[in-house]
């Protein structure tokens, strides 16, 4: 199978990608990192304006009625620009699990909400930076109040538990079951677009950091690393691409679980690589490469630990035909600092 994105979707990681680029790139990340999220949110906004938080919303409900094929290449490009903030749970979790209300305001960008789901993404993210807090399990939701915050190896992610403020609305597992996986494609596409960026932050400076007289890009076990990259991410991309064709099918589940698990390795492998390359400068707090490399280890904890997908896949091939929970048991251990 080909996968081929459209003229639309093309024309919307462009302009995905100018909206970023005007704000000033990869200034939201770190102004979000340092306490201010005030260019994040000015970003938020913009990018609510363009419809990212509405993609997979309804045109009737006020969204623009587009695919998990769009959603995968809106959020692979935040992914490539390191942006912070909840858009996961926002544009992916929650619109088909919350009310009309605050629906629109998601869509519409005057709401930021996070989210936490017990054993899969046990810790809201940035609550102090959102209007709306919920708890999510296989059949509910409710809204909820944030403890303190938790620092994330990520500087860009502050995490925060939840405790349930309310009573809580029964939903359609079924439906809970499908935004689950919705948010952990996004997820993978994220993580995605930030081993795209590793790989391109590395290759371009492997061709002006010179060694001996000679650019490092020019050694041949050099030239074995990045190359080892450019194919793990390309192996991944037709397994994200694929996961968002079927998602909502009756198999899908094993195309999620495979797609994050392609995704995170293949991002892991660009983390390895693009700080190898830089060197020591590729520790330090000034070189943007760490916001990509401290995003890739943190959401390959969220939204499903690598070992919950294997034994996701495990379990639906030995057992073909069953559906796994969609909210699995806290086993799987998750650190805060994720």
């Amino acid at each position: 199978m080909k996968f081929v994105l459209t003229e639309e979707q093309q024309a919307l990681a462009e302009a995905v990608d100018e909206i970023i680029e005007s704000a000033g790139g990869t200034k939201a990340a770190r102004t979000w990192a340092a306490g201010d999220p005030a260019s994040g949110q000015a970003l938020w906004a913009q990018l609510a304006d363009l419809g990212l938080l509405g993609l997979c919303v309804p045109e009737a409900d006020g969204g623009m009625g587009g695919t998990a094929v769009d959603l995968v290449v809106a959020f692979e490009r935040l992914g490539y620009h390191a942006v912070p903030g909840p858009y996961i749970e926002s544009g992916a979790l929650l619109p088909d699990l919350v009310g009309a209300d605050v629906r629109r305001g998601i869509v519409d960008g005057s709401i930021i909400a996070t989210a936490a789901v017990p054993g899969l993404a046990p810790y809201a993210l940035d609550a102090a930076a959102s209007s709306h807090h919920f708890l999510v399990d296989a059949e509910s939701i409710s809204s909820a109040t944030s403890g303190p915050g938790i620092a994330s190896i990520d500087r860009t992610r502050t995490l925060h538990e939840l405790t349930a403020a309310g009573e809580s609305s029964a939903l359609d597992p079924a439906v809970v079951a499908l935004a689950l996986d919705r948010a952990t494609l996004a997820c993978s596409a994220v993580l995605l677009g930030a081993g795209e960026r590793l790989l391109a932050e590395a290759v371009s400076y492997a061709k002006i950091r010179e060694q001996f007289g000679r650019a490092i890009g020019e050694y041949q076990a050099l030239k074995h690393q990045l190359a080892d990259v450019r194919i793990a991410l390309t192996f991944a991309r037709p397994l994200v691409t694929g996961a968002a064709l079927n998602l909502g099918d009756p198999d899908s589940a094993r195309s999620i679980s495979a797609a994050k698990i392609a995704a995170g390795e293949a991002a892991n492998l660009a983390a390895r690589v693009a700080l190898q390359v830089h060197g020591a400068i590729g520790y330090t707090e000034e070189h943007d490469l760490g916001l990509w490399i401290t995003r890739v280890r943190a959401l390959m904890g969220v939204w499903g630990t690598p070992r919950h997908h294997y034994d996701r896949i495990a379990s639906l091939l030995l057992s073909p035909g069953t559906s796994p929970a969609p909210s699995p048991a806290p086993s799987p251990v998750v650190s805060p600092t994720r």
